[in-house]
């Protein structure tokens, strides 16, 4: 075992130069990105007690979530697998005091217990922004527009919007009856298309006949802006399907005139996150990739177990992930190598040019006594050389 010791859990990945550096350079383009739109930065604790992080995002957090004892209080912790319910706490709570909207967003590591299937990484960097406040479908918009810049910003233009809305599934199950159990068979049946199960499900249940053709309509229901055409068909004329499309219409059509050219594709069994969001669900994808790059909607009730229920749209992304998608940028061989220096009468000046130049902003190495590679190595094109008892830059391959 001893030779394994180097090895990382399965899922869990480290970066090394010039990975690191390329994530932390998205890291602050992003932030500064959402800066200007006006979102304000705020950085929640990696641990919380559990109950506090789980609460309201139903049993899909729960199991990506590792539990553990707090020595100093006996409670259960829990390592944030997602930084969504820690952002509506900081609202809901700590924010309290605004009245109007809140735009926040976040950066950090999440972990999860196990990975989403598709050989995706356990531990990332998400990074996301949040709007809380405004129940319209003009911050629905704002927040799918800002996806769409982010991930322009990080140069990933080839993508296409995936829209759903929970609410359209969780009215006709009400309307059904469905129990508990029934719903979530349905709902796994959805997601993965199951055309025939889906019909075996609802012929097993003896639903009524309307309901029924309703719900089967659900898998059938997915495309362009047509298909909410032909929901508002045959899916009847309840009052919240009638607002969901309703939603989705205005939704699309905001985005339409703000993004043009943004392919958007509807599909109303698309229940990603149906636990844990309330209203329009959208993902990006690029085409060849079976796994959204981004992703969001609306969780409007998130709040309330902390004291204010409030309306909120965001979305997030794995900030690693993005960076693997847009491909690594070589950094120019940038700074200036600073030799050993022998003569003591250069070593006083040498030190201050040294300082002086990094005070200004440039990158200075310093060599080091038996040092092998020199200015190469440490990735500088320029080298200090001392000239008539002064210190000047000199391009290495002169």
């Amino acid at each position: 075992m001893s030779g394994d010791r180097w090895l990382l859990p399965e899922g869990i990945e480290e970066l090394l130069p010039p990975q690191a550096a390329e994530l932390d350079r998205l890291r602050r383009k992003l932030l500064d990105l959402f800066q200007r739109w006006g979102y304000q930065l705020v950085i929640p604790p990696l641990v919380e007690y559990l109950d506090s992080l789980l609460t309201g995002t139903g049993n899909d957090l729960d199991i990506q979530t590792f539990k553990l004892t707090d020595q100093a209080s006996g409670r259960l912790l829990g390592v944030r697998a997602d930084m969504t319910p820690q952002v509506a706490r900081i609202d809901a709570h700590r924010l309290a005091d605004r009245a109007g909207p809140v735009r926040l967003c976040y950066h950090g590591t999440v972990l999860n217990t196990r990975d989403d299937g598709l050989g995706g990484s356990r531990s990332f960097t998400q990074i996301g922004a949040e709007l809380y406040g405004h129940a319209g479908v003009e911050s629905d918009s704002e927040m799918l527009c800002l996806m769409l810049e982010t991930l322009h910003t990080v140069g990933v233009d080839e993508v296409f919007i995936d829209l759903g809305h929970v609410g359209i599934f969780r009215a006709l199950s009400v309307a059904a009856g469905l129990t508990e159990r029934q719903e979530s068979q349905l709902f796994d049946a959805l997601q993965r298309k199951a055309v025939p199960e889906i019909g075996a499900l609802l012929d097993e249940w003896d639903l009524a006949d309307d309901i029924g053709a309703s719900l089967a309509a659900l898998a059938w229901l997915n495309g362009g802006v047509e298909v909410l055409a032909r929901a508002r068909q045959c899916l009847g004329g309840d009052a919240a399907i009638v607002a969901a499309l309703d939603q989705l219409e205005g939704l699309a059509e905001f985005v339409g005139q703000q993004r043009p050219g943004v392919a958007l594709h509807f599909d109303l069994a698309e229940l990603r996150g149906y636990h844990y969001h309330t209203g329009v669900v959208f993902a990006a994808y690029v085409p060849g990739s079976g796994r959204a790059i981004a992703q969001g909607g609306r969780y409007d009730d998130i709040g309330r177990v902390f004291g204010r229920s409030r309306p909120a749209t965001g979305f997030s992304a794995d900030l690693n992930g993005l960076m693997r998608l847009a491909g690594m940028k070589p950094a120019a061989s940038s700074g200036i190598f600073a030799p050993v220096c022998e003569d003591t009468a250069l070593q006083a000046s040498l030190a201050e040019k040294v300082v002086v130049l990094r005070a200004s902003g440039e990158r200075v190495v310093a060599g080091l006594p038996g040092q092998l590679g020199g200015a190469a190595e440490a990735g500088c094109e320029r080298i200090l050389v001392a000239v008539d008892g002064q210190w000047l830059i000199q391009d290495l391959h002169v």
